[in-house]
């Protein structure tokens, strides 16, 4: 199922952590977390190039690439101290978009019943059609909730006229009851989209979701307050979607559809820690890291630390620690 290493470029896994095989499972029997990439981009709308993403949040670090990483704050090395494995790029044929997100759905479900955390590089945002598809397989229609960050809906009926396309998989994923409209939080929208009968299906799904303008004028910490205990009703855990592009293009340019106006790093890192900390994470994707429009790697670095940040809150609490924002950065 999975290439041996990355499909465009050289061969090389996350930050140095070991690999694994999906058609294999004596390579992960142990293991808590699978990295693994989904570089298609086929279902883009604008600019293309976030196939190149797998491989830049692969490398978006200047440290070396020694399977260790120790969380300043947390103070937690996830890749020492989890399981965690690198199970390379499927094989996506780049013109086929559905066959290719059918191999991906195949290997989420296929870790999720090995008891594993998928976490999906992107690609585009077409994958979440997808990896939450699989592990709903697994977990069962509907038990799985949904966290989505991103200056988009992604809830329209078509694109140009295709079902399929980053434009539609929270739509998809609704309809056919992998997750449901009320158990559904975005975070993060913005700009000039969607139009008024898309939203008032977002509605009358019972989705939540938040535009830019009200997390700022709110505060992040009052919005995940009140989100919280929604995600964990009656679902046994939730998935974390990341669009990059959630981000302000001053801060992450290498995106296919950037959108002005939107977090900032910091928000974006800090909202990922705290959900990871406090809630049980099923699977994770980070998607529309397009390479060809990144400025110095910034936008690949984010990628790389909002991957780093969800590993290292997981570690934290599946230790059963503590972490407090406010402490003093050398109490322990």
């Amino acid at each position: 199922m999975a290439n041996l290493g990355n499909m465009y470029g050289p061969d090389f896994t996350f930050l140095g952590i070991p690999r694994c095989d999906l058609d294999d499972s004596s390579t992960y029997a142990d293991a808590d977390v699978i990295i693994v990439g989904a570089p298609i981009d086929s279902g883009t709308s604008h600019r293309s190039g976030a196939k190149f993403g797998p491989q830049a949040i692969r490398g978006g670090d200047y440290l070396p690439h020694d399977g260790m990483r120790p969380h300043l704050s947390l103070r937690v090395d996830a890749l020492q101290e989890l399981k965690i494995y690198d199970a390379g790029d499927l094989l996506m044929p780049g013109g086929d978009l559905e066959a290719s997100l059918k191999v991906l759905e195949i290997a989420t479900e296929r870790i999720s019943r090995a008891g594993a955390i998928a976490v999906v590089l992107g690609g585009d945002h077409s994958i979440a059609s997808a990896d939450v598809a699989g592990i709903a397989h697994h977990r069962g229609m509907g038990r799985v909730s949904m966290i989505h960050f991103d200056a988009h809906a992604d809830t329209g009926e078509s694109q140009f006229g295709a079902l399929v396309g980053h434009g539609t998989p929270m739509r998809r994923l609704i309809e056919t009851g992998a997750v449901r409209g009320d158990r559904f939080l975005q975070l993060g929208l913005r700009g000039y989209w969607p139009d008024e009968p898309t939203l008032k299906w977002m509605a009358e799904q019972g989705m939540r979701s938040y535009e830019m303008s009200e997390i700022h004028h709110r505060g992040m910490k009052e919005v995940l307050d009140e989100s919280f205990a929604t995600l964990t009703n009656e679902c046994d855990g939730v998935f974390l979607s990341v669009d990059i592009d959630v981000v302000d293009p001053g801060m992450a340019p290498g995106t296919g559809t950037p959108e002005p106006g939107g977090m900032t790093s910091r928000e974006l890192l800090e909202a990922v820690r705290r959900i990871c900390l406090e809630l049980p994470i099923l699977g994770i994707d980070i998607v529309e890291v397009s390479p060809p429009y990144d400025s110095a790697d910034i936008t690949a670095i984010l990628a790389n630390r909002v991957v780093l940040e969800a590993l290292s809150a997981i570690t934290v609490r599946k230790q059963g620690g503590s972490y407090s924002p406010t402490r003093n950065l050398l109490d322990r």
